[in-house]
């Protein structure tokens, strides 16, 4: 048995292998080329200039910052378990490692092709808060202890709003694989359908990725540093891959999902290079949204946080599949989609708009008795 591969038949291992290396080289050096534009892009929306010193404009600091955390001491607390402090990172890592297995970057550039891609995406995305907990527990911390929980609960929470965002627009393109949803938005994008199933699946990936405003877990000024404060070098530094490979690929999830990955406008007609520059075009601007709402969103509280998943997003995302349903089972247009999406959006930004504005009530605390209260009762 052979796998072909860029025109070339290899045994299935030696196929394997050769992916595994090319994932792994394109993942190491886009996250490196993130946290360069990341740096860049806060700069420029907070009047600073970002990194200049390493290379041209530089350009070399992720690089610097790579040597500096290999050649680091990797510290172990002395109470800490040794079995789950040192497996936890492996547990973030490679659940979002393995979901660059799905993602169709271009037509047929890609890992695999799973049917259930979707299915795939999710189950697997979901495995790394189990890592975020094991860093926790394992670091014997309390400052740790507290990121786990809450990163465990806002990655419960706000998974269900993002698996019904995805599956909504399968059930309008009629596929969980990826690539037959690419290819059914080659005239009009699934966001024209779906505009409130991608508002959701936004804001429902940046509480996954742990991103500002969502960036409760990790809070400095609250708990240090979260789940990994007790972690450093190399093993700190898995974490902080694992942030940004699962930003790539949400990104390209999204960009491929809603809004036609490689094939909108034009088609799979015009060639691998036009094919890369949207796909890349479109993932970037997702990538940039993600980074101007951390430069223009403060963090949120952690009952805001939970609130919002389960009171505003997940509600809105079961009347999606409603609506969905609906016009799929009676055969209605596409525009009735629009219609109703637009109109669910605005009275998602208006519900939102109105808790934004609530003032904070301040706490009643209940009046202890006083002395002549209790000798009534006795």
């Amino acid at each position: 048995m052979s796998v072909e591969l860029f025109g070339t038949s290899f045994n299935p291992w030696a196929d394997a292998a050769i992916r595994l290396q090319l994932v792994v080289g394109f993942m190491t050096v886009v996250v490196m080329g993130l946290i360069y534009a990341e740096r860049k892009i806060l700069a420029r929306f907070h009047q600073r200039v970002g990194p200049q010193k390493t290379g041209p404009r530089g350009l070399l600091q992720s690089v610097a910052d790579a040597v500096k955390l290999v050649g680091k001491e990797d510290l172990r607390p002395a109470a800490a378990d040794p079995w789950t402090f040192e497996l936890a990172p492996y547990f973030v890592f490679i659940p979002i490692f393995l979901g660059f297995v799905i993602v169709p970057w271009v037509q047929d550039w890609n890992v695999r092709l799973l049917e259930l891609g979707i299915l795939y995406f999710v189950a697997i995305s979901s495995i790394s808060i189990v890592g975020w907990v094991m860093a926790g527990w394992g670091s014997d911390n309390r400052y740790a202890i507290i990121g786990a929980l809450r990163a465990a609960a806002q990655g419960i929470s706000y998974e269900l709003p993002l698996v019904l965002a995805l599956l909504s627009a399968a059930m309008i393109a009629g596929s969980l694989q990826l690539d037959k949803i690419v290819e059914f938005q080659s005239t009009v994008p699934l966001i024209v359908w779906q505009p409130l199933g991608f508002f959701i699946f936004f804001v429902a990936a940046l509480a996954e990725l742990n991103r500002t405003p969502f960036d409760i877990p990790v809070g400095e000024s609250e708990i240090v540093g979260g789940p990994f404060v007790e972690y450093s070098g190399i093993r700190w530094s898995m974490f902080f891959l694992a942030e940004y490979a699962g930003m790539l690929i949400m990104a390209f999830v999204g960009s491929s999902v809603f809004l036609g990955g490689y094939s909108w406008p034009f088609g799979e007609d015009f060639g691998l290079p036009l094919q890369i520059l949207l796909a890349a075009g479109k993932g970037g601007l997702f990538i940039f949204l993600i980074f101007w709402v951390r430069a223009s969103v403060p963090r949120l509280r952690i009952d805001q946080l939970m609130g919002y998943s389960w009171k505003i997003l997940l509600p809105f995302s079961f009347l999606q599949i409603l609506i969905n349903g609906f016009v799929l089972v009676y055969g209605l247009p596409h525009i009735v989609l629009l219609i109703t999406g637009v109109l669910s959006l605005g009275l998602l930004f208006w519900v939102t708009e109105g808790i934004v504005q609530r003032p904070l009530e301040p706490r009643r605390r209940r009046a202890r008795p006083t002395i002549v209260q209790e000798a009534e009762v006795s």
